[in-house]
């Protein structure tokens, strides 16, 4: 609902929600005169309590409120203030333009998930020369309370999107760093990785023929794939050549081989083969399109994927061995 709008309010004026003007100041003054509360005064301003009772507060004196003292004091705050985050920058970008690629960018992230409020936070953020700004300054620019900057920075800062800092006046400022997109999709690198791995498992119960089966399968492949581009495993070109080649030794192997049976096979020290192993355990798309599984004590052994093939693919590849000859010439 609409609050009510001053009836005394001069056309081109500003509206509620900007700062009080001197006719309010002299309003608020006639109105406490009359013994109006606060509540009142601010429902005929159309303005919150508490906006009525700081202003009261902070500028009353001995003698009461006086409306042209709070005015002159005002203007004096007003001079003294630095620059705010919603004057246009140094460059000339007007500071319309600015507040509305906020909420346009802020909207795009909040079709992504993020709520509306940390949304425009950190694209507050994102648009600023430095990367960084107060409490106070988001206040000013969204024009919000200070609890709704500190609940949206708390979200924000559980995601890793945002961090604090202190500048030298000991004040402290909410920074987003030059990387914070790459440290956004590793943190959700993990949980495409579980999405994946509960798709295969999925495919385990419901059958790899089933309707269910063939759309965890894509699924699985997706989100493995997701997961991969996205996440920085650390693996050196050497860990992932042993990796390769650990891979043909159980193909070549046709049977379950423990670390020992690789170490001793490959003439390699048992880590060397240990880390090949981990290596196709953490990033499974190095044994596409097989998959690795650890089977009875401590060996492993190589499967073909079961959301590679159909099963009419599957049942197309099983030739009996009479079949077999009669197509030989």
């Amino acid at each position: 609902m609409n609050a009510p709008v001053n009836p005394n309010r001069q056309e081109g004026e500003p509206m509620p929600g900007g700062r009080l003007t001197h006719e309010d100041r002299r309003q608020i003054a006639i109105w406490l005169a009359e013994g109006l509360g606060y509540a009142e005064i601010a429902r005929r301003l159309g303005r919150p309590t508490s906006t009525i009772s700081r202003e009261v507060a902070r500028n009353s004196a001995p003698g009461g409120y006086l409306a042209d003292r709070a005015q002159q004091a005002a203007g004096q705050r007003a001079r003294r203030r630095p620059v705010q985050a919603t004057e246009p920058p140094a460059d000339g970008r007007p500071a319309e333009s600015v507040r509305g690629f906020v909420e346009q960018f802020a909207t795009l992230l909040v079709g992504t998930g993020l709520p509306r409020m940390p949304a425009r936070v950190f694209v507050c953020l994102l648009a600023s020369d430095s990367g960084s700004l107060t409490s106070a300054e988001l206040v000013r620019q969204l024009q919000v309370s200070p609890a709704s900057v500190s609940k949206a920075i708390g979200y924000l800062e559980e995601i890793e999107l945002v961090r604090r800092t202190q500048d030298s006046g000991r004040r402290e400022r909410y920074v987003i760093d030059d990387d914070v997109w790459l440290r956004a999709f590793k943190a959700d690198t993990g949980a495409h990785a579980e999405v994946a791995a509960a798709a295969r498992h999925g495919i385990e119960i419901f059958g790899v023929g089933t309707p269910a089966g063939t759309r965890l399968g894509q699924m699985a492949q997706f989100f493995t794939w997701i997961s991969e581009q996205m996440n920085d495993s650390g693996l050196t070109d050497a860990v992932v050549h042993d990796a390769l080649t650990v891979l043909a030794a159980l193909v070549y192997a046709a049977r379950p081989l423990t670390v020992d049976d690789l170490a001793t096979a490959l003439d390699w020290p048992i880590q060397r083969a240990a880390d090949a192993l981990d290596a196709i355990s953490r990033r499974p798309i190095l044994s596409d399109p097989l998959t690795m599984e650890q089977v009875g004590r401590g060996a492993y052994a190589i499967t073909p994927r079961p959301d590679r093939l159909s099963s009419a693919q599957r049942d197309a590849l099983i030739v009996s061995p009479r079949s077999t000859r009669g197509t030989r010439k």
